[in-house]
Parts: C-alpha cells; sequence; structure tokens
C-alpha cells in the first residue's frame, strides 16, 4: 500500500491549482484508505482543492477573509511604496541641486526618467513567470534589495551617464514588483473583494509622493554633511530603507495561498473552495500552445493595456514634475515639497471611496470615465495658466492627480475581474502593468525645460492620452456587454467541445465580464 501511494504521490507533484488537484486528491483518497499521518499530510497538501465539505460557514469565511487582509495586504503595500518612492524621488531630488551639481542641461533629465522604463517593461512578464515558479517572498525580497541598492547609487554619482546607468539598474530590478504583487492578490480573493484591495495596495504609489515630499523637506537641511549634497542623501537614506526591509520581505511577504505559511490546512482548504466557486469551471492551469494561443489572442489584454497606457501617463507625470511646477509658482524648494503632500493625501482618499464604490456596485466603466472627466479639468486649467490665478493652477493639480489615481486602479481591478486561470492571470497582469508602461515614457520625454513654466506639450499631450484611456475603457465596456449576451444566448458553448475544455481559462462559456 506505502509503495502504491508513493507512485501515486509521484504521479501528481507537478499538478498545478485547479480540476487536476480535484482528480489527484479523488484518486489518491481511493486507492489509500489506511494512509499513515504523514502521509495523510502529503495528501492533504498535493490536493487541498478537491476535499467536497458542506457549506461554508459566513462567520468563519469573514475571519479567513480579514487573516488574509492583515497578512497579504501589509508587506506588498509596504514594498510598492518604497518602489514607487525610489522610481520618482528623482523629482525631489532635481530642485535640491542634482541638476547643478550633475552639470545636467538640455534633455539630460529627460533621459535619466526615459532609460528606467525600457528594462522595466521588457522584464515584467518574464518576472510573472519566474514568480509562477518561485515563492513571491523570495523573489520580490530579492529584487526589493537589488533596486534599493541601485538606488543608493544613484545618490553616489557623479555625472550624468553614471545617473542614467544607475536609473537603468533600477527598472531591471523593480520590474517585477508592480505585476507580481497585483498577481499576488489577485490569488487571494473573489473578483468583487479585489477593487478594495488593489486600491490600498495601489494607494502605496499615491502616498508615497506626499512621504517624498515630507522627506525632501526634512532631508534639506543635511546638505554638506559627509560632503554630500542634500539630493544626494534622498537617494542614499531612501535606498537604506529600501535594502532593509527588502531583507525583512522573506518573512513577511505571504506565499501563494496553497502554501500560504498564516493559514491552517483548514482555512487554506477553505480559501481555495471560496475561490473556485467564484472562479467556477473557468481555469486555465496549463500553459499549453492552445492556452498560449488564447492568451495571445485575447481582445481583453489588449484593451486594458491600452487603458493603463493612456491614464499611467497622468501618475508619473505627476510625480516627476510636480515639484518642479510648484516652483515655477513662486515657491522655494521646500515650500514646493512640502504643497505635494495635501494633493497625495486627497488623491489617497479619492481612490480608496472609488474603490469602495465600484466594488459594492459591481461596476468599472463608469467610475473610469468620472476620473478621467475629473483630470481633464484640471488639464485644461494648466493649459490656460497664464490666464489663470496661482490658486487655480494649485487647485488644477488636485484635479488632475485625483482623476488619474482614480481610473489606473480601477483599470488594473478591471482586467484581472475579466481573466481567469493562474496562467492566464500572470501573463496578462504583466502585459498590461509591462506595455502599459510606456505611457511612463511618454510622460518622460513630453514636459520640456524650454516651455518652462507652461508645459504646453506635457499638459496637452498628457490630456489627449487620458482620452486614449477612455476610448479603451469603452471598447472594454461594450465589447464585455456584448459579450456576455452572446454567452447568455449559447453561442459559446461549442468550446465545451474542444481538446482544452478543461482548460479555457475565461474563454469558458459560464464566465462572464466584469463591466
Amino acid at each position: 500500500m506505502a509503495d502504491k501511494f508513493s507512485k501515486k504521490t509521484d504521479d501528481y507533484d507537478d499538478v498545478e491549482v485547479g480540476a487536476q488537484h480535484v482528480e489527484a486528491r479523488q484518486e489518491m483518497e481511493k486507492n489509500n484508505d489506511a494512509v499513515s499521518e504523514r502521509e495523510g499530510e502529503e495528501v492533504d497538501a498535493a490536493g487541498e482543492h478537491g476535499e467536497e465539505e458542506g457549506p461554508i460557514d459566513p462567520v468563519a469565511e469573514k475571519k479567513l477573509v480579514r487573516k488574509c487582509d492583515l497578512h497579504v495586504l501589509p508587506p506588498i503595500t509596504v514594498l510598492f511604496f518604497l518602489a514607487f518612492m525610489d522610481r520618482t524621488n528623482i523629482g525631489n531630488a532635481r530642485i535640491q541641486g542634482m541638476s547643478k551639481d550633475l552639470n545636467m542641461s538640455g534633455r539630460d533629465y529627460n533621459l535619466a526618467l526615459f532609460i528606467f522604463f525600457i528594462p522595466y517593461i521588457l522584464f515584467e512578464v518574464p518576472s510573472n513567470l519566474i514568480i509562477k515558479r518561485l515563492a513571491p517572498s523570495t523573489w520580490l525580497s530579492l529584487i526589493m534589495v537589488l533596486w534599493g541598492i541601485a538606488t543608493i547609487g544613484q545618490g553616489l554619482v557623479t555625472n550624468v551617464p553614471g545617473l542614467v546607468g544607475c536609473r537603468f539598474v533600477l527598472g531591471i530590478f523593480e520590474a517585477g514588483v508592480f505585476p507580481g504583487s497585483t498577481y499576488l492578490i489577485s490569488m487571494y480573493y473573489k473578483r468583487y473583494e479585489l477593487q478594495w484591495r488593489m486600491s490600498i495596495f495601489f494607494c502605496a504609489s499615491v502616498m508615497a509622493g506626499a512621504f517624498s515630499g515630507l522627506l525632501a523637506f526634512a532631508i534639506a537641511n543635511m546638505s554638506g554633511i559627509a560632503g554630500l549634497g542634500a539630493w544626494q542623501w534622498i537617494f542614499i537614506i531612501e535606498g537604506l530603507l529600501t535594502v532593509l526591509i527588502g531583507l525583512a520581505a522573506k518573512f513577511w511577504v505571504a506565499d501563494w495561498p496553497e502554501k500560504a505559511a498564516f493559514l491552517t490546512g483548514p482555512e487554506r482548504r477553505m480559501l481555495v473552495r471560496r475561490l473556485s466557486a467564484d472562479t467556477g469551471a473557468a481555469r486555465m492551469d496549463r500553459l499549453d500552445r492552445r492556452a498560449a494561443r488564447r492568451i495571445a489572442t485575447d481582445w481583453k489584454m489588449y484593451a486594458g493595456t491600452l487603458a493603463y497606457f493612456g491614464v499611467v501617463n497622468t501618475g508619473y507625470a505627476g510625480s516627476f514634475f510636480i515639484p518642479t511646477i510648484l516652483s515655477q509658482m513662486g515657491l522655494t524648494s521646500e515650500a514646493a515639497q512640502v504643497r505635494t503632500i495635501p494633493i497625495y493625501v486627497a488623491s489617497t482618499l479619492t481612490c480608496l471611496l472609488v474603490s469602495l464604490l465600484t466594488d459594492r456596485l459591481k461596476h468599472r466603466y463608469t467610475f473610469a470615465m468620472a476620473g478621467i472627466a475629473v483630470a481633464t479639468v484640471g488639464y485644461i486649467l494648466l493649459l490656460c495658466q497664464s490666464h489663470v490665478p496661482v490658486g487655480a493652477r494649485y487647485f488644477a493639480l488636485f484635479l488632475v492627480v485625483c482623476g488619474g489615481y482614480t481610473t489606473q486602479p480601477v483599470t488594473l481591478a478591471w482586467l484581472a475581474n475579466d481573466e481567469s486561470g493562474h496562467y492566464k492571470r500572470a501573463v496578462t497582469s504583466a502585459v498590461q502593468v509591462g506595455f502599459g508602461n510606456v505611457g511612463g515614457i511618454v510622460a518622460s520625454n513630453v514636459f520640456f525645460d524650454a516651455e518652462l513654466p507652461n508645459y504646453w506639450t506635457g499638459f496637452g499631450v498628457s490630456l489627449a492620452m487620458l482620452w486614449v484611456c477612455a476610448g479603451a475603457c469603452t471598447w472594454l465596456y461594450l465589447g464585455a456587454k456584448r459579450e456576455n449576451r452572446r454567452r447568455d444566448r449559447g453561442e459559446r458553448d461549442w468550446r465545451l467541445g474542444e481538446p482544452d475544455a478543461d482548460n479555457l481559462g475565461d474563454d469558458h462559456p459560464s464566465w462572464r465580464l466584469a463591466t
């Protein structure tokens, strides 16, 4: 019996999350009625998904979700907070003397911003395929320590090529944190529990802008210590903080649900059961040729990526240039740093309020368009700034950032809602974030010093890209409505006769797309 059990266990060593777990568990239980306690634990680990039990206790389920909130969200929120601060603190360093000390001229600053996004975009998808195979705690902590070292390096450079090189390395190692974290979140929660959690995570980037401004203000008086300028201490102190937390992240970041150390065996089974019920038969747990074709031809992935591309430009433009815009309004560098803080606090509150409403109403499109409309008003005010008072220009920055950070997390959760299956989510989330971040390249190259303080090109291009996002959101909304009607009429039932009917992902006829 033991030999027979061993053979069965070997057969199922590589079984993925989903239907294979169910079949493995049922087959093991059928052939191993008298296994030892240790063997029973192995069976449980190999096939938690398949244990049939009664209805889930609502009280126990609520307690489980709260436990996931406490163990999954805080560490990756801190990771993303530091990642966004480390990639955008160059905006604060610029007005603290970096440009002067490094003899920057012409498009040097734009080049330093732009170079980050090349490896950041190219390494998104490979990183998500790696994290699919490794423990998230291992991969995320490793890349965090490495990008922290690159951040410190920015504070030690003495010329523009050195700064550009450090920014390139920073892009390599930061590439995995955002898509990997959003992928991890999506594997712990039901579809309409996701927006609130995604927004809590996403607000780390918003608050990073506020904290970076506050920290830059505090560091302003460190100029001359150890022979370094204040701008250098911004990079060094923030980089050291990242390295220290990166080392702790190995023991803090949660791993995949089926191996989560913070959950007991019954809790893991309950979590997998509730997520399986939410997904139904729409699984994609094998990455074979047919699955790859389904992913590559998925129109939703391209619509979601285009939507993110259009709105992410606003997020980066704000982080990179708001300190400069404020300083051009006649404020000192220190006063400009401080006045960025209320903008990001207001944006955080707006983002969280919208996330509650979108999950409660199970609707995405209207909220995405509302954010675009608000940001549009802000950009129009900035384009007309020579005819409006300084107070109105400052208010315009609130509108731009609040509107952008309303829409950006909605586009992320919306695509995650529409995709189903381990591999489908791993690839689509990486593609959306990776290629969507081309918008960051645009933001890096349309704000020209020669146009200060008006930034006609920067504001005009950013406004146009917002409406690219609006068009993509409309495509996603109308396409989802049309596809759902076709599935309601049974026009997709033929897929159940396909050879990969057990691996269709969100192509399964029972799946309904979010709107």
